[in-house]
């Protein structure tokens, strides 16, 4: 079993790392060979497992085809730049979400037509393929209208890997991840972002600025959660997908409010004290243009399965990046 992380120094590609190697398997089959590839550096761990790391733009002529051609059985694409920073530098948004994803279904479609080879490809999609106006509980069958540059970009990424999968030049799935709380390491340019800072860093002592109200709805769900959703989605069987290749993740649906109880709860008055609260228009639009809450009934019957609370994504967060010294996925 050889297998491809695209984005593996991210914060899904390096726990998913690490979930890989500690379990060793995939499909029944042990893993032989991994290859971990993102624009920057990824440190490989130590393991018995052959690891390769490479350090390319797959928006770059000649890269995806150069990864594809080991012909990996699986391949995770995690890689991509966030909402924020994507809606601020529209070429480099398209360039690396767009044009580095068709990249690879070509390099795939490619070697395809060489050799027969069709992977396994696990694509992870967003939420904010969706725009308003929207019903509160957003149906399977909700039609794709994004209202940021990320969004649409993710969306045309879903309609690739739905034709491509249909051609028979992959076994595509696609997953629209929640908003992942709490992210650990230092805050990012997603227009979430707040969405965990407001939690992490009055845990850790510091103050966190929160641009949006109390009232805000959004769809949530653990880093630890969101592994578990990318190593199934290798897995489940894809036969009953049809054309619809890309699922909505279960979540955990809360407000601003809840999360900062579930905080009041874990750390005291003192960490709830930190906020700091600085509206920002701005990333409202963003955050108010994405769906409050899903009805994933596909994802559920395929054995998908989301976080109960607010106070369990804490409690994770706790166990797995202070507890644990964030090295356990």
């Amino acid at each position: 079993m050889k297998i491809l992380i695209l984005g593996a120094g991210g914060m899904i590609g390096r726990k998913l790392t690490a979930a890989l190697l500690r379990k060793g398997e995939l499909t029944g089959r042990p893993i032989q060979a991994m290859t971990l590839a993102d624009v920057v550096e990824t440190d490989v761990p130590a393991s018995s497992v052959a690891l390769r790391a490479v350090a390319a733009d797959l928006s770059a002529p000649g890269v995806a085809a150069e990864l594809v051609a080991e012909r990996p059985d699986i391949v995770f694409h995690l890689a991509a730049i966030v909402s924020g920073e994507a809606e601020a530098d529209f070429e480099k948004g398209y360039r690396i979400n767009l044009d580095g994803t068709r990249e690879l279904f070509e390099a795939v479609r490619r070697e395809h037509a060489a050799s027969g080879y069709q992977p396994r490809l696990v694509f992870t999609s967003s939420v904010a393929v969706f725009g308003q106006p929207l019903p509160p509980v957003v149906p399977e069958t909700q039609v794709l209208a994004p209202l940021s540059s990320y969004g649409t970009q993710k969306a045309i990424g879903e309609l690739l890997l739905a034709d491509y999968s249909r051609r028979g030049f992959m076994d595509g799935i696609g997953i629209r991840l929640p908003t992942i709380v709490i992210r650990p390491g230092k805050p990012n340019k997603a227009a979430s972002g707040f969405f965990s800072g407001i939690l992490r860093e009055p845990l850790a002592g510091l103050p966190a600025t929160l641009p949006v109200g109390d009232e805000v709805r959004h769809w949530f769900a653990s880093p630890r959660r969101a592994v578990e959703f990318v190593l199934k989605a290798a897995e489940v069987d894809t036969s009953g997908l049809g054309v619809r290749r890309t699922l909505d993740m279960p979540g955990l649906s809360a407000t601003v409010g809840e999360a900062i109880e579930a905080l009041r709860r874990a750390g005291g008055e003192e960490a709830v004290a930190l906020i700091q609260r600085e509206p920002d228009d701005a990333v409202k639009r963003i955050i108010e243009s994405w769906p409050e809450a899903f009805d994933p009934q596909r994802a559920l019957a395929l054995g998908f399965e989301a976080d109960a609370s607010f106070d369990e994504i804490i409690r994770r967060h706790l166990e797995d990046e202070v507890a644990g010294n964030g090295k356990r996925a």
